[in-house]
């Protein structure tokens, strides 16, 4: 049965890497939206803040979604290929799979990483390291903590207490629904994508990955956005603050090219 998935606007490389899902499983909970408070008093908000509040996020989610177990397949290949990225770039990173049919990937400002089963059935191993080193570098760049405090402050999710203290609470279970869909709306600009690419290319190169896989990641997306048929309007609509797919990749080619990586 299938179980259902926090919006992936939680740093989601559905809005990063430019993929609708036709088949996506995602539904928001509106539940708590009475919860908000709008106008409350500013909150002070550090990374720890944004590292706590992601970190909820990501424990409801592991629990509301089919986690590949340690012996399954699809574990078993992640822990091989990016077991020893643990503590990439001094980040604490901890990662898991979801068994869903959504082609995705995210990291959070917590560290946590999530690979999706179906975007590890078309993506060669140096291709999923790419894609996962971009979401790393997302959180490397303070982008998940700038996306988190956003959410966080444009909503003003939080209890009196908190609204009088300036001081950022835990999140109740029917505030999470509210929360991710305040994530939604923290799309990541041009620059914030260009720079994670960079990221995820020095990333490659630094472990002697080959750096064209990111590229060849890319041009598989570009290629399912050309084939969406119906669905590429809404996907072109998603994407207009976002590079395009087959520009990234021809961005990296170039950039290998350069560096002696790529005939």
């Amino acid at each position: 049965m299938n179980k259902t998935i926090l919006p992936l606007a939680l740093l989601g490389l559905t809005l990063s890497l430019g993929i609708h899902s036709a088949s996506a499983q995602i539904k928001l909970n509106s539940k708590g939206l009475g919860a908000l408070q709008k106008g409350a008093k500013a909150v002070t908000f550090s990374d720890a803040d944004a590292a706590k509040l992601a970190g909820e996020a990501v424990t409801w989610m592991d629990e509301h979604n089919t986690v590949a177990p340690a012996k399954d397949p699809y574990t078993v290949r992640l822990n091989k290929i990016f077991s020893k990225h643990e503590n990439e770039g001094g980040l604490k990173l901890n990662y898991k799979v979801y068994k869903v049919k959504d082609i995705n990937a995210f990291a959070c400002a917590d560290g946590s990483v999530r690979v999706f089963s179906s975007l590890m059935d078309i993506m060669s191993d140096d291709e999923l390291l790419g894609i996962i080193g971009h979401e790393i570098g997302h959180v490397a760049n303070k982008d998940t903590r700038d996306a988190v405090r956003s959410a966080y402050k444009r909503e003003a999710i939080s209890d009196a207490a908190s609204s009088q203290s300036g001081v950022v609470n835990s999140l109740s279970q029917s505030q999470l629904g509210s929360f991710a869909n305040a994530l939604l709306d923290s799309k990541y600009n041009r620059k914030q994508e260009s720079e994670a690419d960079d990221y995820s290319y020095e990333f490659m190169k630094k472990h002697n990955y080959k750096v064209t896989a990111l590229a060849s990641a890319f041009q598989k997306f570009a290629d399912m956005e050309k084939s969406s048929g119906a669905e590429k309007s809404k996907t072109e609509k998603m994407l207009s603050s976002h590079p395009d797919s087959g520009s990234r990749a021809a961005k990296i080619l170039e950039k290998a090219k350069k560096d002696g990586l790529s005939k």
